[in-house]
Order: C-alpha cells, then structure tokens, then sequence
C-alpha cells in the first residue's frame, strides 16, 4: 500500500473517531506526561481515562484489554492510596530499582498470566487475537505492579507491552488508542532515563544528609 492510501485511511478513520475516544486520549497523555515527572496526579488522570477506554475496548472485542483496563484501575487506586499516606507522613516518594524478588514476580505476574489470560480468550470469549491481547495484556500487569510500587524497571515492562499494542489497537480500528501508545513508548523511554536521574538525586541526597546524633 502506497503512502498516500495510508494517509487517506488515516484521514479516514480519523474522521470516525468518537468524542468519548478523544476525551479518553486526552485523559491518557495527561496520565503519562505526570507520571513521566513522578507527579500523584497521575492517579485521577489515568482513573478517568481507564474507565473511558474500558467502554470502548469491550465495544470492539479486546477483552484481555478489557481486563487489563480494570487490573490498571485498582493499581490506579492503590497507588494513589499509598502516595497519599507517604505525602501525609512527609515521606519523600523515592523511586528505586527491583530488587531480584520484585523481579522475579514481575516475570511470573507476565507468564503466568499470559496462559491465564490465553486459555480465557480462547475458551470464553470471541476473540480473533488471543495470542496478543493475552501479551499485551499481561506484560503490562506486570508494569503497572512496578510502576505503583516505584521502581525504575516498569518502564521496561510497559514498553515491551506498547510495542506490541500498538498494532493490535491499529487493527482494531482504535486508531487515536493506537497513536496514544506509540506516544506513551516515546514517553516512557525518557521516563525510564527521568528516573534514574530521580534515583542519582536522592543517592546524592542521603549522602550529604548528616545522620541523626
């Protein structure tokens, strides 16, 4: 297909995108512009732009995606739960690394429930993209479990799920869902950089803090 058949198909499909669709993008990038600066108002911003893109993604058969969206509302909510209770103790919200426990269940979040989710789809559901909706979907738990517990490495995770997504949403005619993950991959890659910038900083910090007498 020529370049200019893609660009008439995207008008195209543009042109059809719904109101609730847009509000649901819009949503979406304030979600992860704040997260990118570790800002607690992610929270009700990625709350909103959740429940918008559950409607929609259930109305075109993405059900692992489906599922995903919920898993993303309570980890939404639980992370809002335990940044407020540090700002309310005047704790620094620190980012920091995995440590090889964390990781190990990051992984085992990621395979068992790609079977889980696989066996569901194929099984319960209409699904015509079974193997990368179960991908997507549980690739992307995994981050979201790092991402409010603050480690660095939820980026990774959440970028090997983009990636894939990207095309999947494509496909599914999601097309601003589709443009919204390929911005969230450019994001997270200078999200990943951001914290550990954020992780040298309180290194610095706690070394030039004198210890208590």
């Amino acid at each position: 297909m020529e370049i200019q058949e893609y660009l008439r198909l995207f008008v195209e499909q543009a042109r059809a995108i719904s109101y609730l669709e847009w509000f649901a993008v819009a949503f979406g990038v304030a979600e992860v512009l704040l997260a990118k600066r570790n800002n607690i108002l992610l929270y009700p911003a990625g709350i909103i732009g959740i429940l918008l893109g559950l409607y929609l993604k259930l109305n075109v058969k993405l059900y692992a995606e489906s599922l995903l969206s919920m898993y993303y509302l309570v980890m939404s909510v639980y992370g809002w739960i335990i940044w407020s209770k540090r700002k309310a103790r005047k704790e620094v919200v620190q980012v920091s690394w995995t440590t090889r426990k964390e990781l190990q269940i990051a992984l085992a979040i990621s395979i068992v429930g790609y079977f889980v989710l696989y066996y569901a789809l194929v099984n319960f559901t209409n699904s015509d993209v079974p193997i990368l909706d179960a991908f997507v979907s549980s690739v992307a738990w995994a981050g979201m479990w790092l991402l409010a517990r603050r480690k660095i490495e939820n980026w990774i995770f959440l970028n090997i799920s983009n990636i894939v997504a990207i095309p999947l949403l494509w496909h599914k005619d999601l097309v601003l869902f589709s443009l919204l993950t390929l911005f969230f991959f450019i994001v997270a890659i200078f999200g990943y950089f951001d914290w550990k910038k954020i992780y040298k900083k309180q290194l610095q910090l706690a070394a030039y803090t004198p210890l208590a007498p």
